[in-house]
């Protein structure tokens, strides 16, 4: 699950990136206790199922989660990353389509996803800064931890 895309950064600005991760993890703007225990539940797609780019799975509204993804926005703001104007929609990437997918390719998927009762707790203990490079072959790009921190 993302809390935040920061886009192309300088590898140079790593050692501010991981302060600001562990502003966000330590919970200075939070009252929540941690872990984070999350529902995961549902599937959907975005944009939409006549072309949908990424298909995922669903987690419920918890005020804890809100806190935390505030909490990493106001940790990165100071940086020079915008605030998400958008509404944060938690959720977890299961697959992504091809570009040159066609929307008869996706026939059947609402009813399909529709179908499947899937819910799950989850406990979330940790936040970590990802880096995701895309490969000259196209997807999927390759992710690799850059910083760890534990929620406290």
């Amino acid at each position: 699950m993302s809390l935040k895309f920061l886009g192309d950064v300088d590898q140079t600005r790593e050692p501010e990136l991981h302060a600001a991760l562990r502003q966000a993890a330590s919970g200075d703007t939070r009252t929540e206790p941690r872990p984070l225990t999350l529902h995961v539940e549902g599937f959907g797609v975005f944009p939409d199922y006549r072309r949908p780019h990424v298909v995922w799975a669903g987690i419920a509204p918890d005020p804890a989660l809100e806190l935390l993804q505030h909490g990493v926005e106001q940790a990165f703001a100071p940086l020079g990353f915008p605030t998400e104007a958008r509404a944060f929609r938690p959720h977890v990437t299961l697959g992504r389509a091809k570009r040159d997918a066609r929307p008869r390719d996706f026939d059947g998927l609402e009813q399909l996803l529709d179908a499947i009762d899937f819910s799950e707790t989850v406990t979330v203990a940790d936040v970590d800064l990802m880096e995701s490079t895309l490969q000259p072959e196209g997807p999927p790009p390759v992710y690799q931890v850059k910083y760890h921190e534990r929620l406290s």
